[in-house]
C-alpha cells in the first residue's frame, strides 16, 4: 500500500492508495473524523472501509486533512477540509482517468465533509457515511441529494445518537431518484469496538451489489 504525496491548497498531503487491477475499476475516497479530537487516515474505522472497498475492487485512496501527520497547513473548520478532499479526488481521478464509478465515504466529521463533496462534485455516484455527526451539522445541504448511497450507524453511539442518524437517512430516502439504504449495528459505538468486521461486510455487501468491478 504505497504511500503517496498530493499537493493540495496549503501544501503537501499525506495519503495511502491501494490500487486496482484494471484500469476501469471503480474508485473512491475515504477521510476521517475530526482532526481536533484525534482524527487520522490511520482510525480504525477508517482503515476498515478503505480495505472492504479495496476488496471490493476499488481503486482507494485515503488521506490526513491538513494539520495531521504529514499534512501541511492547520485546521479550517471544515472549509479547507473540503479544499483538500477535492484536490485528492483530483489527484485519484488523474491516475484513473477511465474509472467506471467514483464514490466518496467517510467517518463522522469525514462523512460530512465526502457529503460536502458529492454536491460539488457531479461525476461522484455514489456515498458512504459511516456515523454521520447529524447533531453536530447541518446536512440541509443535501437539498436534494443528488447520488444515491449507503448509512452505516450503532446504535450504542455515545457522540451521535441513532435517531439523529435515522432522521437525516429518513429524509433522504424521502427523496426521488435516489436509493438510500440505512443499516445500523446493534450495540455498536462511535469508534464501532468489536463491531468493525461487521461493519465492513456491510460495505463489502452493498459494494458488490451496486458497482461490477
Amino acid at each position: 500500500m504505497p504511500e503517496v504525496v498530493i499537493n493540495g491548497p496549503e501544501g503537501r498531503i499525506e495519503a495511502r492508495y491501494q490500487k486496482a487491477a484494471t484500469a476501469t475499476a471503480p474508485v473512491a475516497l475515504v477521510m476521517h473524523p475530526h482532526p481536533r479530537f484525534g482524527g487520522t487516515m490511520n482510525n480504525k474505522v477508517v482503515y476498515n472501509i478503505f480495505h472492504a472497498l479495496a476488496r471490493s475492487g476499488f481503486a482507494v485512496l485515503r488521506f490526513n486533512f491538513r494539520g495531521v501527520g504529514k499534512s501541511q497547513g492547520t485546521f479550517d473548520n471544515g472549509q479547507g477540509e473540503l479544499a483538500d478532499a477535492a484536490a485528492a479526488l483530483d489527484w485519484l481521478q488523474t491516475y484513473h482517468p477511465s474509472a467506471s464509478h467514483t464514490w466518496v465515504s467517510g467517518f463522522s466529521f469525514g462523512a460530512w465533509i465526502a457529503m460536502q463533496l458529492l454536491m460539488r462534485r457531479p461525476e461522484i455516484n455514489a456515498f458512504i457515511a459511516v456515523a454521520p455527526p447529524a447533531n453536530i451539522y447541518d446536512f440541509a445541504f443535501l437539498a436534494p441529494c443528488p447520488s444515491s448511497g449507503l448509512i452505516i450507524q450503532g446504535t450504542g453511539d455515545e457522540v451521535v445518537p441513532e435517531p439523529d442518524v435515522n432522521k437525516l437517512a429518513n429524509r433522504l430516502k424521502a427523496q426521488r431518484g435516489i436509493g438510500v439504504e440505512y443499516k445500523t449495528i446493534a450495540g455498536a459505538d462511535h469508534f464501532f469496538e468489536g463491531k468493525l468486521d461487521e461493519m465492513a461486510a456491510m460495505i463489502e455487501r452493498y459494494a458488490d451489489t451496486t458497482v461490477k468491478a
